[in-house]
């Protein structure tokens, strides 16, 4: 395994590709009602992207046909869009999306209400978020990585979720998908010890109901084998010499405790 360290010039191009990014989700989210379709969702995404002079790196990505992922309900992640498939009153939806600013990536998911949705579905999105923030307690230097797995684990099974196993989080910077993998769940080994410079895309991806997912006929679109709801939160996140930095996230956030 090679993990890379960046250096000073590469954080701060990272640091301007995560704001981008964030800017990104912002004005997708503030898009999400009934009656838009994920074609809708993806084209303004690109258009965004590329009015920031980026480049949207999902687009073509080992044949991926658009630049955000859209994936509804029981789709874990890698829905593609279409102009067919409309979002309605109660659906939940993830976008994951990514860009490259100056051959440097970022990449970052959320998961949104569309309307009103279930108690059970808010809770989702909450818990799912709130295990990316449990698990990066652990992502500071002189911690190993697989702490960061066994929190996001514990917390997302304390509410009787399961955790996907088929896909994990993973390494980023000039390559979207780089060393280490970084699974959600406990592993029998600590994995490798947390340096300053290391830049990591850290994502729970959690189902209401049993962790076991399959692929659609479309090679592209997980979904959960039990057709419960699956959520997805995801960060590019830096480790320094104190707390991690969360490069997509730049906002104040609010959440069970943490400030």
């Amino acid at each position: 395994m090679s993990v890379s360290i960046k250096t000073a010039r590469e954080i701060e191009l990272m640091r301007e590709a995560g704001h981008l990014l964030e800017k990104v989700h912002d004005e997708l989210a503030a898009a999400i009602r009934p009656g838009i379709s994920t074609w809708e969702i993806d084209h303004l995404g690109e258009v965004i992207i590329r009015s920031f002079g980026c480049t949207p790196n999902f687009l073509h990505y080992n044949g991926y046909p658009a630049s955000i992922c859209v994936s509804v309900n029981d789709e874990v992640v890698h829905g593609i869009p279409s102009k067919k498939r409309i979002l309605k009153e109660g659906d939940i939806v993830s976008l994951d999306a990514g860009l490259i600013y100056k051959g440097y990536h970022s990449d970052a998911a959320r998961t949104h209400a569309v309307g009103e949705i279930s108690r059970e579905a808010k809770q989702l999105i909450d818990v799912t978020r709130q295990s990316f923030f449990e698990g990066i307690k652990y992502a500071k230097a002189g911690h190993h990585l697989h702490e960061i797995s066994a929190a996001i684990g514990a917390y997302a099974e304390s509410f009787g979720y399961g955790v996907v196993r088929d896909l994990v989080g993973h390494g980023i910077g000039t390559s979207l998908h780089e060393d280490p993998q970084i699974p959600n769940f406990a592993q029998r080994r600590r994995g490798l010890r947390l340096v300053p410079g290391m830049t990591l895309a850290i994502e729970p991806m959690i189902n209401i109901g049993r962790p076991d997912v399959c692929w659609l006929d479309d090679d592209w679109t997980v979904v959960t084998e039990d057709e419960s709801l699956s959520a997805h939160y995801e960060n590019t996140v830096l480790i320094t010499d104190g707390e991690p930095e969360i490069l997509t996230l730049t906002k104040p956030y609010d959440t069970f405790g943490l400030v």
